[in-house]
Formats: structure tokens, C-alpha cells, sequence
């Protein structure tokens, strides 16, 4: 008895910090969700009901926000944990100058992701004076320009995923170049004295090995893409939903503070869906690596 109760005197501190930070608020978002016609200034309401979801799930702006986030993780998540899987691989075959290329491959991780996107819409935003250093590189090779900061809906679509990419790329990289090198050597070893391939190597040894940080990386990959706001907000600015391409924070934003904003009630709805989507999905991926991690 004694034993227990040090125990939770242990957990005390985050028990309390956990109760004021994500129980307190989620309860209290969950009763917002539910109070209908909710008045912020006499903090007042009409009913309880489920109205507000009804809201939301018919709002064209948090249908286009949901599409535009689902398209963001379907893409950015896979491709960024096969790159970074390339380019670890690659990086850990090489001897000569290796820590000078973990550090270039590491350097957008350290940088401020506005400052990265500002150097983005740099790149590929066309003005009066000049179409962009991509653009000119597309008349080079004999296309023509293209507007992909307010042009079309899949070229906007293209510079945001690539941008995701780059901005992730880095700490998955720094992940698996170190799940790599922590891999016993013997193995490797013992399978040259055998004559085994490369590719088999890897598969049947590299891989499995790694594969709690690559399901590691899918799991905070799907959760970060599904939370994306800032980089959007850095390539298109704050008016997400005029450029077609706002995501789902950006929509509990935008009925909390933006210019239709001091709706607290549909932004709660709003979370507690991308709330229920990101729980529904990660526990997914958790059964999944269950199943399918081999150490």
C-alpha cells in the first residue's frame, strides 16, 4: 500500500498537468461542440444538440478544408517515409564526407518554417517582373509558366505537398540513419559470409529491424500532416479559404479569430472531428505495427 501510494505521488505532477492541459480543455471543448446558437458575449445558448456538427459537415469551406488535409497526409506521409528511408540508406553506405551530407539533409529541420516558405513562394510564385527561378527553369526545358501560388487547384496542391515533404524530410531522416547505424554489424556480417544480396539483406535484415521507427514515423507523420496550418499559411497567407487551400486547424482558426470568426461552438465541433479522425487512424496504425513490427 505504502509502495502504491509513493507511486502515484510519482505521477502526481503529470497527472495535474495532464488534467489542466488536454482533459480540462477537451471536456470543455466537447461542451461547447454541443451548445447551439452559443452567444460569446452573454455566454448563452439555445439548446443542447448536435447542430453545430451538422453545421460544420455541410460547411463547403470545412468540406474543402477536409479534402485538402486528407490529400496533405495521403501523399506528404508516404512519399517523406520513403525518401527518408532512400536517402538514410544511402547515407549510411557512404564512408567519405557522411556527416557533412547528415548535416546539409538535416539544415531545413533547424530553419524556420515561414522563412522556408517565403524562399517557396519565391521559387514558384510568378509577379510583374519576373515568372519564378521554376518557371524558368519549366521555359528551359520547353514548358510554359505556371501560376503555382494562384493558379490552378493541383499545381497549388503540388507546392504544398512538396513543401510538406521538404519540411519533414530532415528529422526522418535523422530517425532512421540512427535506427540504421544501431543495427548489429554481425548480422550483416554473417549474411555476406552466406553470399546473400544486398536487396536481401536489407529486406530480410535492415528492414525489419528498423521497422519500430518507420511505424513510429508513420504514426507522428499522419498525426503532424493532419494538424498542418502554418506551412499553408506561409505559401498562400492568411486567407486560406479564398485560395481554396485552408485545412482543418486552419478552419477552427478561422471560426475562432478569422474574419467570420467568434463561432467558438463550430470550431469545437470542428476539432472534435479532426480529433475523432486522428484517434480513429492512429489506433489503426497502432494495431497495424502490432502486427507487423519484427525486432
Amino acid at each position: 500500500m505504502k509502495n502504491n501510494l509513493k507511486g502515484w505521488l510519482y505521477l502526481l505532477p503529470a497527472l495535474l498537468f495532464l488534467s489542466v492541459f488536454m482533459i480540462y480543455p477537451l471536456i470543455d471543448v466537447l461542451i461547447y461542440s454541443i451548445e447551439e446558437n452559443y452567444n460569446f458575449a452573454s455566454q448563452s445558448y439555445s439548446g443542447i444538440g448536435f447542430y453545430n456538427y451538422s453545421y460544420v459537415l455541410h460547411d463547403q469551406f470545412f468540406i474543402q478544408a477536409l479534402k485538402n488535409t486528407f490529400i496533405i497526409v495521403i501523399i506528404t506521409v508516404p512519399v517523406s517515409t520513403a525518401l527518408a528511408l532512400l536517402i538514410s540508406i544511402l547515407l549510411s553506405s557512404i564512408g567519405p564526407l557522411k556527416e557533412l551530407f547528415q548535416t546539409i539533409y538535416f539544415l531545413p529541420y533547424v530553419t524556420n518554417t515561414l522563412a522556408v516558405g517565403l524562399v517557396f513562394m519565391i521559387l514558384f510564385k510568378k509577379t510583374a517582373y519576373t515568372d519564378g527561378m521554376i518557371n524558368l527553369l519549366i521555359n528551359f526545358f520547353g514548358g510554359s509558366s505556371i501560376d503555382f501560388i494562384d493558379g490552378p487547384y493541383a499545381a497549388k496542391m503540388f507546392v504544398m505537398c512538396f513543401y510538406t515533404i521538404w519540411v519533414v524530410l530532415p528529422f526522418k531522416i535523422l530517425i532512421l540513419t540512427s535506427a540504421i547505424a544501431s543495427v548489429n554489424p554481425d548480422y550483416y556480417k554473417a549474411a555476406k559470409v552466406d553470399g546473400t544480396s544486398s536487396f536481401r539483406i536489407f529486406y530480410k535484415i535492415t528492414l525489419p529491424m528498423i521497422s519500430p521507427m518507420i511505424f513510429y514515423l508513420i504514426i507522428t507523420g499522419f498525426i503532424g500532416a493532419f494538424k498542418a496550418y502554418s506551412d499553408e499559411v506561409a505559401l498562400f497567407g492568411t486567407n486560406l479559404n479564398a485560395a481554396g487551400m485552408n485545412t482543418i486547424v486552419g478552419y477552427v482558426y478561422d471560426m475562432l479569430y478569422g474574419d467570420n470568426g467568434g463561432y467558438p461552438s463550430y470550431a469545437a465541433a470542428a476539432a472534435l472531428i479532426l480529433f475523432a479522425i486522428v484517434f480513429t487512424i492512429t489506433s489503426i496504425n497502432l494495431m497495424l505495427s502490432n502486427k507487423k513490427v519484427g525486432i
